[in-house]
Formats: C-alpha cells, sequence, structure tokens
C-alpha cells in the first residue's frame, strides 16, 4: 500500500473503530489480518505441554473467544474448578492462510509482523511449529498490559499456517500484579480475581523491512513552539536514511503546516533519535479545547522506499510550581476521580471515560491497571487528564523491583505521546515496598527511578509513591506532588484532617506518615493533593449507600475541600469493582448514579494559597470565609450528623 497522501485519510483511520478495531493509537498504511475469533483451547493442568510438544501436535478438547481470559473459559467449561488457585497453564491455537498483500517483488522489501495487543503473563508462542522470539530478542514475553511483536520473514510463511500459544501465570508476588490477587493479597474487599490470558486482539500485518517501530513520544516546548519527538526506528539494511516530519490541522487542506527533514545514517539494529520541529502559531492542549495535531512520521531509505506511520499529538506542558499544578503556564485544580477499569470492555471503558467528563472531572486516575491504547486517544480527543500508574508487585525484594522497572519501561514506551496523560505514579500505598521506612534500598530505588522519569520523561508529573509513606532525601521530596489518601464519612473529622494538612502534619493524618527517609518540612514548596477520599457506600469506608444521601455528603466534602489550599483531589471511585460497591457510575451502562457536575469545583470558592508580606515573604494565609456558609447539619445525611459531645 502507498503512503498516505491524503493527511484526513489517517485521521479518519485514527477514530474509525470499525475500519481500525485494533489496540493501537498509532498507524501504519498497510494491510492487516485480525486473528481474533475462536480457537482451539486447552488447560495443561500438568505443565507437560512443552516437554510433549503440544506445538507440534495436540487433540484440543476446547475452544475459546481471542481475547477472553482464561478465567472466562473456566467459568463456562465443565471443569469443576472454574478457578484457578496457584498456577494456570493453557494453550491456544488456529490455523490462517498466507495473505496476499504485495507482488513477489515487493515482498523482498518487507516483513510481516504478528503483534499481540495484551497477553499473558508468560507468553510463548510457535508458528508451524517453530518457537518464535519477539522483537527484543525473547522467546518468552513476560507482561499483560501492553503489546509485543514478532517478526516474520515471508518465507516463513505456508499457504495455510498453523499458530500456537501457550499462556501461564500463577500467584506470584513478585510480578508486576495491580490489585490482582496474589499469595500475599487473597481476593476479596480491595483485591480482586485475575484476569490472565488473551487479554487484547492479535493481528498480522505487513510492514518494511527498515521502518520505525509504533513508538513515538511527545515533548513541548510551549514557550517556542516546538515539539520534540522521539522516534525508535527498526532497521536491518543500514545505510544513509532521511526522517521527514509532517504536521497537518485535523481539519483542513492538505497542506501541511510544517514539514521539516533530517538525513542521518543508520545501522541495522533498533535505536531512538530525537528530532525537533516547530509548529507555527500553535494551538496548545487544553481540557476545554483539546486541540491536537496529526503528525506524519516518514522513514526514507536510499531507495527511496518509504516507511510511515501517524498519530495525533497535542503540544502542552505540565509543571509543579510551588503549591500549584501549571498547565501551559497557568495554574489548574484538579477535579478527579478514580478509575479501576478491572474487567470492561474497550466499549464500556469508553461509556465510562464520557461519564467521568459529565461527572465535572477534568482528571481520571487509572488505578494501577494498563488499558487499551484507544483510550488514551479518546482522553486526548475528549479532553481529559489522565493519571497512570505502573501495576505494582505485592513483594518487596531485588527481584520485584525488577519487575516493576520493566514494566514501567513497556508502559511509557507505548504511552509516551498521549497530551492527556500528565501523572505517573510508581506505587500506590507502599504496596510491593511495604518496607519502604526501614529499607534504604527501596527508597533508593524510588529515588533513582523518580531520577530517571524527570531526566528521560520530563513530559510528566512523577509520584514514586501514592497516598504516604514518600521519600524524602535530604529534605527534598522526591516527588512532584505531596499525596495524600484520607477516608473518614465524618464531616468534622473531614475538617480536622484537612486543616492538620494545611498545618503541615505528616503524621497521625493518613494510615502512616505522609513522608519516610531524610526530614521533611512542608511549607506548601510542593503543591497538595487528596489523591484518594470518600469511598462512600463500600462498608470498609462507610458513608451512605442510597444514591441521593451519597450525593449530598460527597457535595459537602467537596466544598470543604476547596476551603483549603490543595491542588486537587480524587474522589473513590467511578464504577463498582468486584466487592468495591462504592461507584457513582454503573459499570454496564455507563448512566450516572449520580448529578452531573457533582465533581466539578469550578464555581465552588477557592482559598488563596498565600499572601505576600513582610517584603514579599510568602506566609499562610487561613481560610477566608466565602460567600457561602460551611456545609451545614440539614446538608448531610441523617445517619452521620456530628452529634456534640454533650448530647452523646
Amino acid at each position: 500500500m502507498e503512503p498516505i497522501k491524503n493527511h484526513q485519510d489517517a485521521t479518519e483511520l485514527l477514530r474509525d473503530e470499525e475500519n481500525n478495531p485494533l489496540p493501537r493509537a498509532i498507524i501504519r498504511p498497510n494491510s492487516h489480518l485480525l486473528l481474533d475469533g475462536e480457537w482451539l483451547f486447552d488447560f495443561d493442568k500438568e505443565d507437560k505441554g512443552i516437554v510433549d510438544q503440544w506445538f507440534r501436535q495436540h487433540d484440543y478438547r476446547h475452544t475459546a473467544n481471542w481475547p477472553g481470559s482464561i478465567e472466562e473459559q473456566m467459568a463456562k467449561s465443565n471443569l469443576e474448578e472454574k478457578t484457578w488457585t496457584d498456577k494456570v497453564v493453557v494453550w491456544y491455537e488456529r490455523t490462517f492462510p498466507r495473505p496476499e498483500w504485495e507482488s513477489r517483488s515487493e515482498m523482498a522489501h518487507k516483513l510481516y509482523l504478528l503483534t499481540f495487543g495484551a497477553c499473558g503473563y508468560d507468553t510463548m508462542v510457535w508458528l508451524n511449529g517453530s518457537l518464535l522470539t519477539t522483537v527484543e530478542g525473547e522467546d518468552r514475553h513476560y507482561g499483560e498490559y501492553t503489546s509485543f511483536s514478532f517478526e516474520l520473514h515471508p518465507d516463513s510463511l505456508l499457504d495455510e499456517n498453523r499458530i500456537t500459544v501457550r499462556i501461564a501465570d500463577n500467584l506470584d508476588a513478585d510480578r508486576t500484579r495491580g490489585k490482582q490477587e496474589s499469595h500475599v493479597y487473597k481476593r476479596g474487599g480491595i483485591w480482586y480475581q485475575t484476569n490472565s490470558g488473551a487479554t487484547r486482539s492479535i493481528w498480522l500485518e505487513l510492514v518494511e523491512r527498515n521502518r520505525f517501530r509504533s513508538r513515538l513520544g511527545v515533548v513541548s516546548v510551549v514557550e517556542d513552539n516546538l515539539a520534540r519527538i522521539n522516534l525508535t526506528t527498526r532497521i536491518i539494511d543500514a545505510g544513509n536514511y532521511t526522517i521527514r516530519l509532517k504536521v497537518f490541522h485535523l481539519k483542513a487542506t492538505d497542506q501541511p503546516i510544517a514539514t521539516d527533514s533530517y538525513a542521518l545514517r543508520l545501522d541495522a539494529g533498533q535505536k531512538q533519535q530525537r528530532l525537533m520541529i516547530e509548529i507555527p502559531d500553535a494551538e496548545l492542549w487544553e481540557p476545554q479545547k483539546p486541540k491536537l495535531y496529526l503528525l506524519v512520521a516518514q522513514l526514507i531509505d536510499p531507495n527511496g522506499r518509504i516507511s510511515e506511520i501517524s498519530t495525533e499529538i497535542g503540544l502542552r506542558k505540565i509543571e509543579a510550581r510551588g503549591c500549584s499544578i501549571f498547565l501551559n503556564n497557568k495554574a489548574i485544580y484538579l477535579d478527579g476521580i478514580l478509575y479501576q477499569p478491572g474487567t470492561a470492555t474497550y466499549e464500556q471503558i469508553k461509556s465510562h471515560m464520557y461519564a467521568m467528563k459529565k461527572l465535572g472531572c477534568n482528571l481520571v486516575r487509572i488505578h494501577i491497571a494498563g488499558v487499551d491504547p484507544r483510550i488514551y486517544h479518546l482522553a486526548d480527543r475528549i479532553g481529559l487528564l489522565l493519571w497512570v500508574e505502573v501495576p505494582s508487585p505485592h513483594a518487596s525484594n531485588e527481584r520485584s523491583r525488577a519487575n516493576h522497572f520493566r514494566e514501567l519501561q513497556r508502559m511509557l514506551a507505548l504511552i509516551e505521546s498521549h497530551p492527556s496523560v500528565i501523572i505517573w505514579s510508581l506505587y500506590n500505598e507502599s504496596w510491593g515496598i511495604l518496607d519502604v521506612g526501614e529499607n534504604e534500598e527501596v527508597r533508593q530505588y524510588l529515588i533513582d527511578t523518580y531520577n530517571y522519569m524527570k531526566l528521560n520523561h520530563p513530559q510528566f508529573l512523577v509520584v514514586e509513591n501514592d497516598g504516604w509513606q514518600h521519600v524524602s532525601h535530604e529534605g527534598r521530596l522526591k516527588s512532584d506532588l505531596l499525596t495524600a489518601h484520607l477516608y473518614t464519612p465524618d464531616i468534622r473529622r473531614w475538617r480536622e484532617l484537612l486543616d492538620a494538612l494545611r498545618a503541615g502534619h505528616m503524621e497521625g493524618v493518613a494510615a502512616f506518615p505522609l513522608v519516610v527517609g531524610d526530614p521533611f518540612f512542608y511549607r506548601r514548596q510542593v503543591p497538595l493533593l487528596i489523591s484518594e477520599w470518600g469511598g462512600f457506600g463500600f462498608s470498609n469506608y462507610g458513608g451512605p449507600q442510597e444514591e441521593s444521601e451519597r450525593a449530598r455528603l460527597i457535595a459537602a466534602f467537596k466544598e470543604e475541600l476547596r476551603r483549603h489550599p490543595l491542588a486537587g483531589d480524587v474522589y473513590t471511585q467511578a464504577t463498582n469493582i468486584e466487592d468495591e460497591r462504592n461507584g457513582i457510575i454503573d459499570f454496564e451502562t455507563g448512566a450516572l448514579m449520580a448529578p452531573a457536575g457533582l465533581l466539578s469545583s469550578e464555581n465552588m470558592p477557592q482559598v488563596p494559597f498565600y499572601t505576600k508580606q513582610n517584603n514579599g515573604q510568602e506566609h499562610p494565609q487561613p481560610a477566608t470565609a466565602p460567600q457561602t456558609s460551611h456545609p451545614t447539619e440539614d446538608m448531610l445525611p441523617t445517619d452521620l450528623k456530628v452529634i456534640p459531645p454533650a448530647q452523646k
């Protein structure tokens, strides 16, 4: 297929989910064969499939749908066991014909690329009985949240081909599990069933021998209308190449508004390359006006053959400055909500995203899980800021930290280009690093990883351990934000906790000290966020379960938040998930179960962060009484009204 000549073709393909059903936000102007659907399937209870060479021949007893989790397949099977308890091994197999997309002469310059949108945790793949290795050179892929690919020489495909996939998972606490159960945390309460196996689509496509990987990073220099584009080249034939970048408006003429070319020599192998391009009179991306451009990147080989990728990008700047967060050099308050997608389909997640925006949120915190890359693209389009997190292991040791860092790098490779993604959390509530308070090696890992992120990915704010036990090194917080998780259904206690935070108390506020390591003294030198609160309706957190009463309590708590010098807050949570029955959006339909705009603070009074006194020195200013009064007793649900001590 010829490279894209009309930029609107690329834009339409990115947004046309019928013609682009693949879980990706970077596209190629090529053909693909979707391998989803019914596969042969079998359980390998004794884990003998490799020894018995099931990849060569096996009589499969079941069929299964791809994508679809192992847990779903077990639940509908005729097996006595409907769930697995320690370890599970399964095999999938199907056949497919060799695609006839190009002439034999053209195929000399092409490769087939077999891509798994996500699969795991431990995946091995055979083609016609031969074990494949990933583009990264691995004969087995570890991880379940991100895509991975295999390069296939055209001669390796037969007229009819057989692909065999072995997937294994266990409850190893050293793996990046997020909130899926493990040997440490059993299912129940805030811990969920595993979701293993074929979790996203699989497809075959035709690519050039020398090409860009489907990875792209964007760092904006908004003051100079510059975008730094990070590309990854994959070269088989060393030589002199040219990279050409083109930027288009999404709805305009076919002429690019910016173009530039870069001549360079590329050796065989994989390499990252940074390039700068100026976008004249660039409009910046922000939630109220999520301006996007189409970026087309072309790699031109010495013979003039072109490899091309396209995606939508936005220019924006995010920074933590003093006690505020600034987007495009303007202070912004983050009205956030916690979102745990669990086993939601892409269509369900889409409906949830639109619903969260209707609630008045400008930020969604995707809680220690990876999601379909199209969701990040959707957030770019509709103007939702995202806070993403690395799924945490459940044990603290050298191996778990190595797994954590590899997961971080896999996720970064696929989520670097989205202007909506502004915050990354490395850990949450010390899960996987419970010894952070006394283990210097753990603190050093957090310090090193924070520094790595700030050096290599300056387009993001970074929180090293959300909720509590942030790391202080020589009095400097190794986090861009000071965050706290506060849960109480009592409005009086809520005020006390917020007042204590404003006064700089680092202990006795959250479940654990807010800061560990070297002494740290909070004087509004870092933005303060309540990154979890509420949860009303879940038995662990208290509060009313009736929808109207819960909405009244949320409104009262939210108003109290805005009377304090905070940079944002995140309500728990968007939808119900297993035992956590505290959602305010219907999981199945995306319908609101609370009033629209409930979580918006746009029209609420806000406390000034500081006043200038004594030769310009900053001093705290007590909360001044806005025009509206504090939440009163008649605003609260009847079962949560504060009773004065004398009346108890």
